[in-house]
């Protein structure tokens, strides 16, 4: 049974699959990186400071606080801000995801546009070729 699971972990494919995950996790935490630090403080400056992930809407009478982290303690709230947040964070890292992508395929359209060196003739079409040569001389 040892054996059987070796050979399938190390399959291509599971392998190839395993990469794909680190690197795609590495390249989430650059993207999540790059909203949180970067685009986020930016949208706040240009908004005032607004902030969506403290608004909620409290569902029972005994929440009475103004941050989202102590009225849940208190009790149901509708956090409608957070959804929010998550949701643009959500727009944005598919949107340069997106960009990222169309990059790639620019440069793998350009890779495959550039022209392919003609393949080598035969020896036997070389032949020919030379035959018909001498007799255009002639």
């Amino acid at each position: 049974m040892l054996k059987e699971f070796r050979e399938f972990a190390m399959k291509g494919n599971v392998v190839d699959l395993a990469v794909g995950v680190i690197i795609g996790a590495a390249f989430g935490a650059i993207v999540n990186s790059l909203v949180g630090d970067v685009i986020m403080p930016i949208i706040g400056a240009v908004t005032g400071g607004l902030d969506f992930s403290n608004y909620f809407t409290p569902l029972s009478k005994a929440v009475t606080a103004t941050n989202l982290a102590d009225a849940k303690k208190q009790g149901a709230v509708l956090a409608w801000g957070s959804f929010l947040t998550l949701t643009i964070n959500f727009l944005i890292i598919a949107f340069v995801l997106f960009l990222a992508i169309r990059a790639i395929n620019t440069l793998k359209r350009k890779e495959e546009a550039a022209p392919a060196a003609p393949p080598k003739p035969s020896a036997e079409v070389e032949l020919l070729t030379e035959i018909r040569d001498l007799l255009k001389k002639s």
